[in-house]
């Protein structure tokens, strides 16, 4: 049956005009002539809807019409009931940031703990998680790392690859599957703008440098044709790191595809990353002078078919391999590991009259060979390390087995999404759970969004977790699955020159794992962290507000846009075990203040200043290096407490059509802090370089 036809006499800026033409076949009548003459006649009316929006609207209003992961069915931001806040490229490009991980961290829901630059030694969490609660996915293909979380952000793309990043709060288990405990990050790079460009490359070639020996370089080239296209990118970057053994070298690459047909659309990515560094104080502070070295090898494969009903299949791969020394050049506390996963999903989707029913399935497999973590392997059974002497002499492997079930119903005002997910994972039993959750939105008019939603999720212990044993740390193979109930509200108001967005949340967690210490584990310095589960209650919120001065004065504005960002967070436990430190978990962001202001300061030239403050809860152990008499160093172990900090950070750039030039200060005052324990963070970074476009 033919759709009924919608003739749209006029462009609307209303944030929900959108919703009146799904499910309907659109015809514009009235169209700027100066477009008509851009646009091929075969493409006239895709490239039209697409070019008066971006000349009648800000990059906030287009940004509503993307389509963002918030659920199992493509929806855009405006229609989503979730609050999904993203970083777009305009941003990224602006940023004081040298790395993924850099760029998070102006984010106020984000927590970003760093032991090294350029995305080195980092984890990442959300809203008082721990950097094992997230699941970080790279154009929707599943990234994290079931070996540990400290592993996850070992992207093989740098900043000049992204665009844009998508910020999920919250519980998400029935969308992203297990391991989306407290949120979710989905990156999404840019690809070859083919069709517009024929055979045309796109590229550029940049370099930088700056404090503490830093220098690298990075290239990416585009090319296509009106059906497929690809992206090639690399890198290469080095650094003495600010700090004693913080030393790093990094080397990526990634490439993209895609083929768009006529009853299907194909995708496909590989990457390749490799990371060497001194891991200071990695594990233990006692052991200042530890080295890690990572290999990072992806691919993935997908397709979007077209038609009533939309079938998605993806296909993907990771393998991970990792060289750890507690003391460099030294066989002491030396562990290798070889990490895989490999899975098939589908998912799929069809509009019906009471809306759009969608269901799909993950399988993946994940399976370790490591000198330290799983089961005991038969001398026969052992398999060699690759480029070493050495044999993995330890193997664990589990299945994880997910299905989903999501009704979306999309009106005018409201938006009710519905769904759960049943998950089997062989490394627990074969048993079936249950994870439900609903999301309401409700669109009362063109500036007010409001929503609520509940939701359930699970997190499977990592193979660090169960498995892992040193002079300073003891995993636990008895530890139980975590899991959340979390409700969440909010709501967000659009108008003229202001975007300003507010979220509380209120997450009940059961057998929380973290590495903890007992009193008795900290006598005479002598230290153990153990894996273990307790009790503990996640509640806070965030407020976000952004004035666009461009929509209030004009394009001729000087200030582009300033925006301001507070989250708080408060923890409260509810068992009576006796926990002395935590390494992860009760070392939560209590406060957390982001300031941007974006500017233009002469013709081509801009800056961006931002500030950051935040104050973190929890204690760490301490290490004072004191002479033995013998000549000899033991250590006096102490606890301490984390104290506040600001970091103001600023960057210039100069753009031009053919090249951009830019220079970048962070840490502008020069303030030492911690921010994990024992890493003292270097002081004032200097950076500049330049992109030559073609």
């Amino acid at each position: 049956m033919k759709a009924d036809t919608i003739r749209w006499h006029q462009f609307s800026r209303r944030g929900d005009a959108v919703f009146l033409s799904l499910g309907h076949e659109i015809v514009i009548l009235t169209l700027s002539v100066a477009t008509l003459l851009l646009a091929a006649p075969q493409t006239a009316q895709a490239q039209t809807v697409t070019r008066v929006q971006a000349e009648t609207s800000s990059p906030e209003e287009v940004l509503d019409e993307v389509e963002v992961t918030a659920s199992r069915l493509p929806l855009s931001m405006q229609q989503t009931a979730r609050i999904v806040n993203v970083l777009t490229r305009t941003q990224i490009e602006n940023c004081p940031a040298q790395s993924v991980n850099d760029l998070l961290k102006y984010a106020a829901s984000v927590d970003v703990r760093q032991r090294g630059g350029f995305g080195i030694q980092t984890d990442i969490s959300i809203n008082g998680g721990t950097h094992d609660q997230i699941v970080i996915l790279l154009n929707g293909v599943y990234f994290s790392s079931p070996q540990t979380g400290h592993h996850s952000s070992d992207f093989p793309i740098s900043i000049d690859d992204i665009e844009r990043i998508e910020v999920l709060e919250g519980a998400a288990s029935r969308v992203y599957g297990t391991s989306a405990f407290s949120g979710a990050i989905n990156i999404v790079t840019r690809s070859h703008a083919s069709g517009e460009q024929g055979n045309v490359a796109r590229g550029s070639v940049g370099i930088q440098g700056g404090s503490f020996g830093t220098f690298g370089a990075n290239g990416t080239i585009g090319f296509g044709t009106s059906d497929v296209s690809h992206q090639v990118s690399s890198g290469w970057t080095q650094t003495d790191g600010g700090t004693p053994n913080s030393d790093a070298r990094k080397f990526r690459a990634f490439y993209q595809g895609d083929h768009r047909g006529a009853s299907a659309d194909l995708h496909w990515q590989m990457g390749v990353s490799r990371m060497d560094y001194g891991a200071n104080t990695f594990y233990s502070g006692k052991y200042p002078n530890q080295y890690e070295e990572n290999r990072r090898y992806t691919a993935s494969v997908g397709a979007k078919t077209k038609g009533n009903v939309v079938f998605a299949p993806l296909l993907y791969f990771s393998r991970a391999l990792d060289h750890y020394q507690l003391i460099k050049d030294t066989p002491t506390g030396e562990n290798f590991h070889m990490t895989d996963i490999y899975g098939f999903s589908l998912n799929a989707y069809t509009d019906w009259a009471l809306g759009t029913t969608s269901v799909g399935a993950d399988l993946r497999n994940e399976g370790i060979l490591s000198t330290s973590l799983g089961h005991v392997l038969a001398d026969g059974q052992q398999v060699k390390v690759p480029g070493f002497a050495q044999h993995y002499t330890r193997r664990d492997n589990r299945t994880n087995v997910c299905y989903f079930l999501e009704h979306d119903i999309v009106l005018s005002q409201w938006t009710i999404s519905v769904g759960a997910m049943a998950n089997m994972n062989t490394g627990l039993d074969y048993r079936y759970r249950l994870y439900p959750g609903i999301d309401i939105g409700y669109r009362p008019s063109a500036s007010w969004k409001f929503y609520a939603s509940w939701n359930m999720a699970q997190r499977m212990p990592t193979f660090t977790d169960l498995y892992y044993q040193s002079p300073t740390q003891a995993g636990n193979v008895g530890l139980k699955p975590e899991k959340t109930s979390e409700f969440a509200v909010g709501g967000k108001w659009r108008t003229r020159g202001v975007d300003a967005e507010l979220r509380l949340f209120h997450r009940h967690n059961r057998s929380m794992i973290d590495w903890v210490m007992t009193a008795a584990d900290s006598v005479n310095g002598y230290t153990t962290y153990h894996a273990a589960n307790f009790e503990l209650n996640n509640m806070g919120g965030s407020l976000n507000a952004t004035l666009l001065f461009r929509e209030l004065f004009g394009e001729k504005a000087y200030l582009n846009r300033f925006s301001a960002q507070y989250s708080y967070l408060y923890q409260k436990r509810n068992d009576g075990k006796e926990i002395y430190a935590s390494s992860y978990a009760l070392d939560y962001l209590r406060h957390k203040v982001v300031l941007r202001l974006d500017t233009k300061v002469y013709d081509r030239l801009s800056a961006t200043l931002s500030f950051r403050w935040q104050q973190r809860m929890g204690e760490y152990i301490r290490y004072t290096p004191v002479a033995d008499g013998d000549g000899g160093v033991t250590y006096e172990a102490a606890k301490s407490a984390y104290h506040p900090y600001g970091l103001l950070d600023l960057r210039l750039q100069w753009a031009a059509s053919r090249y951009d030039l830019y220079v970048e200060g962070n840490n502008l005052t020069d303030h030492r802090y911690y921010d994990i324990g024992n890493v003292r963070q270097p002081g004032f970074w200097l950076m500049a370089g330049g992109k030559w476009k073609f």
